[in-house]
């Protein structure tokens, strides 16, 4: 049996060999960096597709050595993920004296009382050990003008902007020869994306895992199409396999962003009892929630969530809320008390039983997808026009 066929004008765009990117899952401000690492972007870049780096919670100096080491391990197109929210790229970069890291337990004395005072009373309910993360302070979060800027020096084929509107720097990016790419979760954010001036767009339904909307993926993605066009709207939420893949297609989005299945691979950065959590996860098995960055993502369930719905507290602004939520998981994850914790994950997890290779995931869904459109969709549907 041949390699298989499977190429749309995304391809021609982004010079791949395959309409499917990893998404950039990034570690937060403190401790692991988890998500997409260099390995998980080599790999699905050196297997046809587009790997993404998570990038947010990186140090300046550390996404610069990560992107520099990807150019040392693939010469194929890659990307960039940064989380670009409005309320911080208005800020400006935050000046970063004095040490370049503190303790997250000193953060966290500046939260206001209710917060602070509810966490100190679940680590003595629970008798939790004491938190020893520290947080980055020149991440690139905190200076995302500074972050972008080292993109573009760098010239990273495609940049992904995970959070907000990527507009302010697009004419940069495209003097440096670079493409760019916004997320969405609804029709207005996807056009605002696209009349900014960036090259595609990703749709991502309700489905999905991390920061993700209110719509439905079939319901959002025709209607960002149509919002958007003529800029390409790539389909997120909800896709894990070939079957995704080609809904996606038939839709008509010229490719995908695929989160949850390429972070439950071998190369994901997803700690093992994240991955463990995902494998064991039925459809119903994530909610939707403010409590990890203060903004709505998707995670699998834990007993974290049960703790923050009773808490009656308000979730912090990004990205203050990732700091309550960080030192949280620290003692949790000290305590050995794995039920509190789990990664951030779509509705797709249903489908995922087994840790494997990303260039396995990768060319599994490319074959089962071209077989659909090949072989059995006409096999098995009579249309006629």
């Amino acid at each position: 049996m041949g390699k298989p066929v499977l190429r749309t004008k995304l391809c021609d765009i982004l010079n791949i060999e395959y309409p499917i990117l990893s998404a950039g899952m990034g570690p937060s401000l403190v401790g692991e960096k988890t998500g997409a690492p260099v390995e998980l972007v080599v790999a699905v870049s050196e297997a046809g597709g587009l790997g993404v780096l998570g990038a947010s919670g990186f140090t300046i100096d550390e996404m610069r050595e990560a992107i520099r080491e990807i150019k040392r391990r693939t010469d194929k197109p890659f990307g960039v993920d940064l989380l670009l929210p409005s309320q911080i790229v208005s800020l400006g970069d935050q000046k970063v004296e004095g040490p370049a890291e503190v303790p997250l337990s000193e953060i966290l004395k500046t939260l206001p009382p209710a917060h602070y005072d509810w966490i100190m009373k679940i680590k003595s309910d629970m008798d939790l050990p004491d938190i020893d993360a520290m947080v980055r302070l020149d991440s690139t979060t905190v200076r995302p003008h500074a972050a972008v800027k080292v993109c573009i020096e760098e010239r990273v084929p495609l940049f992904c902007s995970g959070l907000g509107n990527p507009g302010f720097m697009i004419p940069d990016a495209h003097a440096a020869g670079m493409k760019v790419l916004g997320i969405a979760g609804n029709t207005k954010n996807a056009r605002r994306i696209a009349q900014s001036g960036a090259d595609l767009v990703v749709a991502q339904g309700h489905e999905g895992g991390g920061h993700t909307g209110r719509v439905g993926s079939l319901a959002l993605w025709p209607q960002a199409i149509d919002a958007c066009a003529p800029t390409p709207v790539l389909a997120a939420g909800g896709i894990g396999d070939g079957r995704g893949l080609a809904a996606a297609l038939a839709c008509g989005c010229p490719g995908v962003w695929v989160g949850t299945r390429f972070l439950a691979t071998t190369e994901g950065g997803a700690l093992d009892i994240q991955k463990e959590a995902i494998v064991k996860a039925s459809d119903e098995d994530t909610r939707r929630t403010y409590l990890y960055t203060g903004k709505t993502s998707r995670a699998t369930y834990n007993k974290f969530h049960d703790l923050w719905e009773a808490s009656g507290l308000d979730p912090l602004p990004f990205p203050i809320q990732v700091m309550l939520a960080s030192g949280m998981v620290e003692m949790f994850t000290k305590a050995g008390l794995n039920d509190y914790v789990g990664p951030f994950s779509g509705q797709v997890v249903g489908l995922i039983r087994e840790i494997k290779p990303a260039t396995d995931v990768l060319r599994d869904m490319v074959a089962e997808a071209a077989d659909i459109l090949a072989n059995r969709l006409p096999a098995s549907v009579q249309a006629r026009v």
